[in-house]
């Protein structure tokens, strides 16, 4: 895995290299200085080492501004699917709710993520990795809560429109060209990926993108693209869709042949369970 590492001896903002990001010395809620030093991932592990691939969006003059952890972690080939948190929503505690019980590393992990470096006590060197995991997890929980908010759905529609995730892989969806949103089947961190939701079809389907896939379904939440629909109502299609209609030989197969098979199955499945 390819890191970076950013220090200096005093206090004060440092500019990136192509890399890294700028990093603000200053303390949560107090307003300090205090010295800057650490090591962040890049992020997917195709990610080149030795070439700009890992930047999906930031090229020429842009490498060399500086720019905040939440902007370099989003602009990261793989991560276009995140949108741009704004740091006083991450600032305000209430929003944060809960988070620390299920993130490791939890203040450390909040500091990286706002540029702030005033923790008392120092990493081991071996504990960083595990600090950056923990960031990107918190930052991928914090997220799921933002995209509800108006600004985050706002962002979202953005990149909804834009086809960012994909169409639906439905035969009828797919020629209407039928953007689809990501959505979450569990709240919960390692419970399943990230699957795509159709406002068509309304049916959820596992997405295109490895790369969207790869990353957890709690990063999204399961209310998400409900509430986007519910919101932005003008976008969803107002089209009817037939069902496939199963035929042999031009003839539709009748309903009972599917239920005879339905009641099989049922059987097959109380066997099993009972041991025989």
């Amino acid at each position: 895995r390819f890191q970076i590492g950013i220090g200096c001896s005093g206090g004060g903002p440092r500019r990136r290299t192509k890399r890294g990001f700028r990093r603000r010395s200053r303390c949560r809620g107090s307003g300090q200085a205090a010295g800057v030093a650490a090591m962040f991932p890049i992020g997917p592990a195709d990610i080149s080492t030795d070439s700009e691939e890992g930047l999906s969006d930031i090229s020429g003059s842009e490498l060399d501004e500086e720019i905040t952890w939440i902007e370099w972690f989003c602009h990261l080939k793989g991560n276009e699917f995140f949108v741009e948190v704004d740091e006083d929503y991450i600032q305000d505690d209430f929003n944060l709710t809960g988070l620390s019980a299920q993130v490791p590393y939890y203040e450390y992990a909040l500091n990286m993520i706002l540029d702030f470096d005033d923790q008392d006590e120092q990493l081991r060197e071996d504990q960083q990795p595990l600090v950056e995991t923990a960031a990107q997890m918190l930052y991928g929980l914090i997220h799921a809560r933002f995209i509800l908010t108006s600004r985050g759905m706002a962002a979202m529609l953005d990149k909804y429109q834009r086809l960012v995730y994909g169409i639906c892989p439905l035969s009828q969806c797919e020629a209407l060209k039928q953007a689809v949103l990501p959505i979450g089947l569990s709240d919960l961190l390692r419970q399943s990926t990230a699957k795509v939701f159709c406002p068509a079809c309304r049916e959820v389907f596992c997405p295109r993108s490895s790369k969207l896939e790869a990353l957890d379904g709690a990063y999204f939440g399961t209310s998400f693209a409900h509430l986007f629909f519910l919101t932005y109502q003008h976008l969803v299609p107002q089209v009817v869709l037939s069902p496939y209609v199963p035929r042999l030989f031009g003839f539709k197969i009748h309903r009972s042949v599917k239920d005879n098979l339905r009641k099989q199955r049922e059987q097959a499945q109380r066997r099993l369970l009972m041991g025989d």
